[in-house]
């Protein structure tokens, strides 16, 4: 990838080498990028081709996308320090995205308004225009792929500025675009860091800004689409609970909440972060708990090792907020594993030497207070409380104690529970026995600080939309002229306004 000329250094987190550099975008380039979307979707080359035209072209990048899996899978282990198998597993998924949004093409349908008179009034899904997306390095050509589906389905054009630790698959991505017969201009990328962000955000051009980040960068981005009075979806930060029942199935729970926490490193914001024990099934759970988590440190190894459990976290500064953040914890708080970043170390497992990148381990803790920044605050990586609770009123409380609410997790046998629960937790999503599960059809999103509109299915579709409706007056001329001339003479006929 020297190809790519540098500035912007992208750095392995797994070994602390350099495997390239991508050019950071000036003001200009911005603002020409943004300019030539216009002109792409002023032209209709892709805003107005027809559904079928814009779904073939989609089938046919799910198809070269599906080809690249392992290349784009290893370049994204290389880039982000997150294991191999991981990467395989999730990379394979995504042409189901673009797949799931060329239907939606094919199927989706317009409709006529029961609109009083002799009118027909019918109602179109039309394209935004040129559209801004900021994507994240925790996921990075899944959350792009996420968002770029239906907004190329919807017709618009698109500029994508993926984060500038992990650009490479997107870049990759990008390219395979053109070759399906994405036509010039419609989908663009913009590197660059946080400076890149604020020029696209800014241009007037732009008529909707999707974005994944934390929370404080959504409303600081937020107030600028506003004041363009631009459309905004932001998947914002999260604390997940997890909630565990005394009549939960504790090995499906345990490895549920392993998966929830860990998976990722716990750089995903619907991690299990919170995990709440019902207090009759405390000890079990926890010593089944800590033996899984024991399982995942001593797998840890080389990232591109199909048999590592954990990877890294995405970078050495991001390694050193954790350790903070955990250092930091209430005198009350207890380490009962991990807790210390992993140096001078070398893997159980395949003698990989941790001491150059960026890794930490698996670390659970009890004690924390909801008062706690632990308990308040994201962390973004591998670090879990746990805290027993007495009845299901105390474990629903606990699990609403945070300003965000994006996921949440429930083990129980219980039917009845499992909904009556689900029901009361404040987020967006909620898993039942089972947590992370994910699908183009199911709205992806938050409530409370968690974010603004939904990822996924027809509601991500019509989010890159707006409404036409036209109304065509169908009645005769003679009609027309009786009863349509507001300016007629006094004639005693009363005549309609609206």
């Amino acid at each position: 990838y020297q190809a790519i000329l540098c500035r912007i250094p992208v750095i392995n987190p797994a070994t602390g080498e350099g495997i390239a550099t991508v050019v950071s975008s000036s003001s200009q380039l911005v603002e020409d990028t943004i300019s030539e979307a216009q002109k792409a979707f002023d032209s209709g080359i892709w805003s107005k081709a027809s559904p079928l035209s814009r779904s073939k072209v989609l089938s046919k990048l799910a198809r070269l996308l599906e080809a690249k899996i392992p290349e784009l899978a290893r370049l994204e282990t290389t880039q982000t320090g997150r294991t191999i198998r991981e990467m395989n597993a999730q990379l394979g998924r995504l042409p189901e995205w673009l797949d799931y949004f060329a239907a939606v093409l094919r199927t989706h349908q317009a409709f006529v308004a029961p609109t009083q008179g002799q009118l027909l009034n019918y109602v179109e899904r039309v394209p935004l225009g040129v559209v801004a997306q900021i994507t994240p390095f925790n996921h990075p050509l899944l959350i792009a792929v996420k968002k770029i589906a239906p907004a190329l389905a919807a017709g618009n054009s698109i500029v994508v500025k993926p984060s500038e630790l992990a650009p490479l698959t997107v870049h990759k991505f990008i390219e395979m675009a053109q070759e399906a017969g994405v036509p010039p201009g419609v989908l663009s990328i913009l590197p660059g860091g946080h400076q890149t962000g604020q020029d696209i955000v800014r241009n007037s051009l732009i008529r909707k800004v999707d974005i994944t980040a934390g929370t404080s960068t959504g409303r600081q981005l937020g107030s600028v689409v506003g004041a363009n009075l631009a459309r905004y979806t932001a998947e914002l930060g999260g604390k997940a609970p997890i909630i565990v029942f005394e009549d939960a199935d504790l090995i499906s729970a345990v490895n549920g909440v392993a998966f929830a926490s860990f998976v990722a490193s716990g750089q995903t914001c619907v991690s299990g972060t919170r995990i709440l024990v019902h207090s009759s099934v405390y000890a079990e759970f926890m010593d089944k708990f800590l033996a899984k988590v024991k399982f995942i440190r001593d797998g840890m190894g080389d990232p591109l090792n199909p048999a590592s459990t954990m990877g890294t976290v995405i970078s050495l500064k991001h390694l050193d907020r954790i350790d903070a953040i955990v250092k930091r914890a209430s005198a009350t708080a207890k380490i009962l594993t991990g807790g210390e970043r992993l140096k001078q170390c070398v893997s159980t497992l395949d003698g990989f030497d941790f001491s150059k990148g960026s890794f930490y381990p698996p670390t659970v803790i009890t004690g924390v207070s909801i008062e706690d920044e632990l308990w308040q605050e994201e962390v973004f990586g591998p670090v879990v409380l746990v805290k027993q609770f007495e009845n299901e009123s105390e474990g629903i409380a606990l699990a609403n104690a945070s300003k965000y609410g994006l996921g949440a997790g429930i083990w129980t046998l219980d039917v009845s529970k499992a909904h009556r629960v689900a029901s009361s937790i404040q987020s967006g999503l909620c898993w039942i026995n089972t947590h992370h599960r994910n699908d183009p059809s199911s709205p992806w999103g938050g409530m409370k600080e968690s974010g603004i509109g939904r990822e996924n299915g027809l509601e991500a579709f019509e989010a890159y939309t707006q409404s036409k409706s036209t109304i065509v007056n169908i009645a005769s001329v003679e009609d027309t002229r009786k009863n349509d001339d507001w300016f007629a003479s006094n004639d005693g006929l009363s005549r309609r306004y609206g």
